[in-house]
Formats: C-alpha cells, structure tokens, sequence
C-alpha cells in the first residue's frame, strides 16, 4: 500500500491563540459526562485523560458499555464533555459554539463512525465529494489518488449496497480522509469484517500512520489491539491502564 498516496502533508499550527503548546495532536484533559434520564443520572466518563501523538495509533479497549463511543464523540466534537477538554494541535475543541466545533472538526479531524458514514443514495465519489463541500478547508484530497490509494479506484461510481465489507470499511475510510486530517478517530472500524478483511484494514491504519495521523481507534478486537503502539483501556468509564 502506498502511504503517500493516502495523506498528503498538511502545514498545523501547534498552539492556539492563547499561546498553548501541544506535544500530542490530540489531547483529553480530565473528561466527564453524564446522562440524565428522569430521575437516573449515568457518569459515562469519569475524568479520562489521554493523548495520541502524530504518527501513533492508540487502540481503545473496553466492555460495553464502557465509555468507548462516548469518549470518540466527545473527542471529535460531536459532543460536549459536562467538564474538561478536548484540544486537537493545541487548539481548544470542547466548550465551543457547535458551528466552531464542526469547523475545526472539517479541518482537522476524520471521523469513521460505527454506523458508518455513507450517504447510501450517493455513489462512493459523491460521498467524499459531499464530505468536502461540507468543509471549509482548504487542503483537500484529490479523489482519484485517494480512491487509488485504497484500492477502490474501479469502484468510485459503485453505490454503497454494492459494495463487499471489506470495500465498505475502505470507502468510509476514503471519507473519513476526503479533507486530509491530521487526527482520525474510528470507532468499532472492523466489527463487522473477517480476518482476512480486518488485516487488510488494519494494514491501511498503520500505512497512514506512518505518514504522520494520529490515530485512535475504540474497538472490541484483539487484533486490533496487536496493531496499536499503545492500548488504553476503558472500564466504568475510568482508564485503567
């Protein structure tokens, strides 16, 4: 696999406008977050701190129920943490207006959902087009070399219930990639593959990797794990180890 061909270089201010000096591209400083459900309160989180440095893959372990997709949303913004913070490249995630979240979060950040992240009327290039338009970034991944990149250039006009697992895992990946981020957050990406198929995923994260994302992954699999430079795991919404 051609780790160029799957990111290209992108030019990131370290620190924020207040001066703040990241060492990790992505950082979570003491995250809390509950749930509220009548009467029942749920502390899904429960003061994690962690840190992924450009070029790390850290795999996220846990039970269910563990915190593990809590902990992604509030990661990428799609979620706000009741304390703590998120920053990505030094600059503050959390505890901003949504529109600001989902700005840095189209500049910054690739996001592979458990649910997916296909549009299934869109084809897989008007997926990663869609995913581009959405953003206002400026440094955008040509689509072509992307596909090539991931072995699906003959399916680009292909619609996602056409595609094999394993070509579905990719073309999410192709998505989560559209806007060049440095930081790629994917959750449970291999859940529904097989061995052979999961490898072959797996091999993708480790290239990219290389080429300088920081990349987390929440996953059941032991595989998974054995991929990761660094496993963190998550039990009652506390780390571990």
């Amino acid at each position: 696999m051609n780790a160029q061909a799957l990111h290209g270089s992108v030019a990131v201010n370290p620190s924020d406008a207040s001066g703040r000096i990241s060492r990790d591209a992505l950082e979570a400083e003491s995250l809390y977050r509950f749930f509220r459900a009548g009467n029942e309160e749920t502390l899904a989180l429960r003061g994690v701190s962690l840190g992924v440095a450009a070029g790390e893959m850290v795999a996220v372990v846990g039970p269910s129920g563990s915190g593990k997709s809590t902990l992604l949303s509030l990661l990428a913004g799609l979620d706000e943490p009741d304390g703590g913070a998120v920053f990505v490249h030094g600059q503050r995630l959390s505890h901003q207006s949504e529109q600001a979240r989902a700005r840095l979060r189209g500049r910054m950040i690739g996001v592979l959902l458990q649910a997916g992240n296909l549009l299934p009327h869109l084809t897989v290039t008007g997926n990663i087009e869609i995913a581009q338009r959405l953003s206002d970034h400026a440094v955008r991944r040509d689509i072509a070399e992307l596909l090539a990149g991931l072995s699906l250039r003959s399916r680009a006009a292909a619609y996602p219930g056409e595609l094999s697992g394993g070509e579905l895992a990719r073309a999410g990946l192709a998505v989560a990639l559209a806007n060049n981020p440095v930081v790629l957050l994917a959750d449970e990406p291999t859940g529904e593959l097989d061995a052979h198929t999961e490898s072959q995923v797996l091999e993708l994260l480790t290239d990219l990797s290389g080429t300088g994302v920081a990349i987390l992954v929440a996953s059941h699999s032991p595989a998974v794990a054995a991929a990761a430079d660094r496993v963190i795991t998550l039990s009652d919404g506390e780390v571990v180890r």
